[in-house]
């Protein structure tokens, strides 16, 4: 069963890197600006893993904890990206949401949506 990912909002999750920070796409050829993975499992609208991007940590990781501070709902795609931060880092403003997620997400048209 798909799981609605606002559900994250507010929480601790676990997040699997399979993208580190300045990785290239597999496919597309474009650098990680972030670490990007995926929560193990869920299961998100597209038939796979709910995604997660991992913001406010400036090295490569492998796995990583923290809370979901944001949703960003694609308008004209059906998969939701997580927003996670370290648990001790201030709140980060929709604007620098986008911008450290620019990299993927310019392809897309979203809104960020919190709790």
């Amino acid at each position: 069963m798909v799981e609605p990912v606002r559900k994250y909002l507010g929480k601790m999750v676990d997040v699997m890197i399979d993208r580190p920070l300045n990785s290239l796409h597999p496919k597309h050829g474009f650098k990680y600006d972030a670490n990007y993975g995926y929560v193990p499992g869920t299961l998100n609208s597209d038939g796979e893993e709910i995604d997660a991007y991992v913001l406010g940590v400036n090295e490569p990781l492998e796995k990583f904890q923290g809370i979901c501070i944001a949703v960003i709902h694609r308008l004209n795609d059906d998969d939701d990206k997580l927003v996670v931060i370290p648990e001790n880092k201030t709140d980060i403003s929709d604007e620098e949401i986008k911008k450290q997620t620019y990299f993927q997400e310019q392809f897309f048209r979203s809104e960020i949506v919190r709790s």
